[in-house]
């Protein structure tokens, strides 16, 4: 029988848990002394413990309510006779890593995040794990390493920003990364553009629209490994406590059942994840997260298994960057289980999956009704557009693959003639020249995983040409990413990247490239023998300024199509940490 709800002295049976090598027995009594030494008491040493993580720092609004809330857990783990311990890692925010040399680090820090909670936990033995984030990487950095040790652990998002109000209307970060482009432009003047920034984030928590957090945030929910709900409440509402003590008295429940990530995360949960995705016109960054967390349970789940499943989704909730309404307006209609609900009764999703409440996806939404008086959310029968927000692409130009958001875009399909860029910082002061005409691609290379090294995204250069009026006359591809909170024809994933000698490295200014979404392509128009020649002529470029962490991550890292990967993942393991 699970866990009651009532506070207990439960006796517990430490023989298999990995807290055993620490606490039990004449061996570990140097263990126990430390313990001693923070006040724990025998009893609480006897209890499992449960990593309670967080993201929590001052480098941005997204993370800084995440250590109120870690203490609310900690409650939820002691009412159910668990022992708590707290501890940290870091995040890099891409809202102000972005646009320079610093957006190197954000997906980096995905694997840091990882690998430090798994060091963590593995170091000191614990048996349980209850992840909170904020920040776009450390949602996916959090779940995988969840997948990684393989013990029962509960996610938890830290909430999002309330949106800003500026004459009249709702805005998000992203509405200032364009009024840079509108300055730039002669749009807005320095007032004006004080007025936006000053105005736009009024509150702690992570960026107001579907951008990669609040994606992340809904997949945490829709991939089983948040407690329905959770995703949804404002950073600033106390209201999240209440999922918090219920997400620490659920890790509790889940260790007395041995209910772990693996046996949540399985293929179906995955493809739920990016039906939800698709259906919220989520972050392009999904294809880059759901293959590695896939990796981290022995899946294969790659980008195109994603786009296949993107083509075949309905859009239907009408969320910002394209759409109207921010996450604090879901949230208000019933969240991401009233979205899963609207999927689930279009039958897209798998109902039979099991979720950290021991119930699977259909016993969770079964009393969850679509109000009909509001139009945040949709039936899949009358969707904004039949197909997903995200769609993926392939062609000459990305055999392993590319990725674009659709969603909002009036036009699917662009032809036009390569600029070609080496990175961003050129293509940035290109556009803040406007030396590029309409009609034109727009080409940033080197910025893959490998050769950036750290894929950088593109918000700063794609959000000032949305801000000049020009974001539906020319499109941009690149072999990095794009922040979710990009609107326009921007293309990015292309793989193989520019750094391993991919189709992309072989451009030249002058080249004819079509993009057609609809179709699902991107080409070039070369010839076999003209690419053949190129192919032969091309020389790898060596990063420039490159030392420590990010250095030691272009040795390794793997392929975007693969989730920009670090490691060999559950199918090299020998035995993972929860059964050691």
């Amino acid at each position: 029988m699970p866990l009651d709800d009532a506070p207990g002295n439960k006796s517990w049976d430490k023989s298999k848990l990995p807290s055993r090598h620490v606490t039990i027995g004449a061996k570990s009594a140097p263990h126990r002394a430390f313990y001693y030494a923070m006040g724990m008491t025998p009893e609480e040493i006897a209890q499992p413990f449960v990593g309670v993580a967080t993201t929590w720092n001052e480098a941005a609004p997204c993370n800084i309510s995440l250590a109120r809330q870690a203490q609310v857990v900690k409650q939820g783990v002691k009412a159910l006779a668990g022992t708590p311990r707290e501890f940290t890692t870091i995040t890099v925010t891409d809202g102000i890593a972005m646009g320079h040399a610093g957006m190197k680090a954000s997906l980096v820090s995905r694997e840091v995040i990882a690998d430090s909670v798994e060091l963590t936990m593995r170091g000191h033995c614990y048996d349980g794990l209850v992840g909170l984030a904020g920040c776009d990487k450390s949602l996916p950095g959090m779940m995988m390493v969840m997948c990684r040790l393989n013990v029962p652990s509960v996610f938890m998002y830290g909430g999002s920003i309330l949106p800003g109000r500026h004459k009249g209307r709702d805005i998000t970060v992203q509405d200032v990364f364009e009024a840079v482009g509108q300055h730039q432009a002669g749009v807005i003047d320095d007032e004006e553009l004080t007025k936006v920034e000053c105005a736009a984030c009024p509150s702690a928590g992570s960026c107001g629209g579907q951008f990669t957090a609040n994606t992340m945030a809904c997949v945490s929910e829709a991939i089983g490994l948040a407690l329905p709900g959770s995703a949804g409440a404002p950073a600033p509402y106390e209201s999240r406590d209440a999922y918090a003590e219920a997400s620490g008295r659920q890790v509790m429940r889940l260790i007395e059942m041995q209910l772990r990530p693996r046996d949540i995360v399985t293929r179906k949960a995955l493809e739920n994840a990016a039906t939800v995705v698709a259906a919220s016109g989520g972050s392009t960054n999904a294809g880059l997260h759901l293959p590695a967390i896939a990796h981290e349970c022995g899946i294969d789940f790659d980008l195109n298994d994603v786009c296949e499943i993107f083509r075949r989704t309905p859009y239907i909730a009408d969320l910002k960057p394209g759409g109207r309404y921010v996450a604090k307006d879901m949230f208000e209609v019933g969240g991401v289980p009233v979205l899963m609900k609207a999927l689930l009764d279009g039958g897209f999703l798998h109902g039979d999956c099991i979720t950290v409440t021991g119930k699977t996806i259909a016993e969770n939404l079964a009393d969850v009704v679509l109000p009909t008086d509001q139009d945040v959310i949709r039936p899949t029968s009358d969707p904004i557009t039949p197909t997903g927000g995200v769609v993926g692409l392939k062609g000459n130009l990305a055999p392993e693959g590319a990725i674009v958001k659709v969603a909002g875009l009036k036009n699917q399909r662009f032809e036009g003639s390569a600029l070609v860029f080496e990175c961003e910082e050129d293509a940035f002061n290109a556009v803040q020249e406007q030396a590029y005409k309409d009609g034109d691609v727009i080409v940033i290379r080197n910025e893959g995983p490998r050769g950036g090294p750290g894929m950088r995204e593109m918000l700063a250069t794609t959000a000032a040409i949305y801000g000049q009026g020009r974001g539906e006359e020319v499109a941009l591809i690149t072999d990095g990413r794009f922040s979710g909170a990009t609107r326009g024809f921007c293309v990015g994933h292309v793989g193989p990247e520019a750094a391993v000698g991919g189709p992309i490295a072989l451009l030249k200014t002058g080249d004819k490239i079509i993009i057609d979404a609809i179709k699902g392509e991107i080409t070039v128009d070369i010839g076999d023998e003209e690419m053949e020649a190129r192919r032969k002529a091309w020389q790898p470029r060596e990063p420039k300024n490159v030392a420590g962490s990010i250095w030691k991550y272009a040795q390794i890292v793997g392929s975007a199509e693969k989730g920009a990967v670090t490691h060999p993942g559950a199918k090299g393991e020998g035995v993972c940490y929860a059964d050691q």
